[in-house]
């Protein structure tokens, strides 16, 4: 593969030279961007520089401070909020440190001296995990999106049924009588929980914010909305809103009059 066609770079981290320039070469040569660097401290500096910085590969004892510490500090920079691989090389293995490498979300541990075909098919992949979870992660933040764009569009629409309720001299409705109300007949099908949705619909309530009154998930939500449509024969939301409407009884008795 191509280096251009490969947009993660790797960090080496080693207070060996000669091991930072065998593996930065090694991997220079299978299309990877490599940045060396000799200390934990450094190697913090270069990774905050650099957000295309994917994969830290690093000596478990580096001076003043572990391999793992270095990790730990990393992903406590970011909270989380920057997605990287790790994996940790020692020329001595403790089952302390295999144990501590896992708890900091190491992905991989290798003995020195370093097998570099090994570390190779490691790097491959992790960059083809780390690259799903970006992907991942740029998808929930399309739909958080799209989310964010319904919710605006809903209320909008609930502020312009406020307009149009308030251009003809309607109020709106009023809580105390609104259960004494009747409701159109083919509304008596839906269970208790089904007909407070309905109405919360009707108040032009948000999905997220029936979900708070009602104390359920907005998926739940979603699934209440779903059922009283079918069950109502209603095509969409604001059918069903304008269905529940305090004026509907008007809206009735105009269309009788005609």
């Amino acid at each position: 593969m191509e280096r251009h066609q490969r947009l993660i770079k790797l960090l080496v981290v080693d207070d060996e030279p000669d091991i930072v320039d065998e593996l930065c070469e090694f991997l220079s040569h299978s299309g990877y961007t490599c940045i060396g660097c000799h200390s934990a401290h450094e190697a913090i500096e270069l990774f905050c520089a650099d957000p295309q910085i994917g994969i830290v590969l690093s000596d478990l004892h580096l001076p003043g401070k572990s391999g793992i510490s270095l990790i730990n500090t990393l992903e406590k920079t970011y909270d989380g909020n920057r997605q990287f691989e790790a994996i940790i090389f020692t020329g001595q293995t403790e089952t302390q440190d295999v144990v501590a490498a896992m708890r900091a979300g190491v992905a991989d541990f290798y003995q020195k001296p370093i097998n570099m075909d090994e570390v190779g098919r490691a790097v491959r992949r992790l960059e083809r995990h780390l690259q799903e979870r970006l992907d991942d992660g740029a998808k929930l933040d399309q739909m958080n999106q799209k989310l964010h764009f319904l919710a605006e569009s809903i209320g909008e629409l609930h502020l312009d049924l406020h307009q149009m309720r308030s251009h003809f001299g309607q109020t709106e409705p009023n809580p105390a009588t609104e259960c004494a109300d009747a409701i159109p007949a083919h509304f008596n099908q839906l269970s208790p929980r089904q007909l407070e949705v309905a109405r919360l619909i009707g108040k032009g309530l948000t999905n997220y914010q029936i979900a708070c009154e009602l104390g359920i998930t907005e998926n739940t939500v979603k699934l209440y909305v779903s059922q009283v449509l079918r069950l109502t024969h209603m095509h969409n939301r604001t059918q069903l809103a304008l269905a529940l409407s305090p004026n509907r009884k008007s809206e009735g008795s105009a269309a009788i009059a005609h």
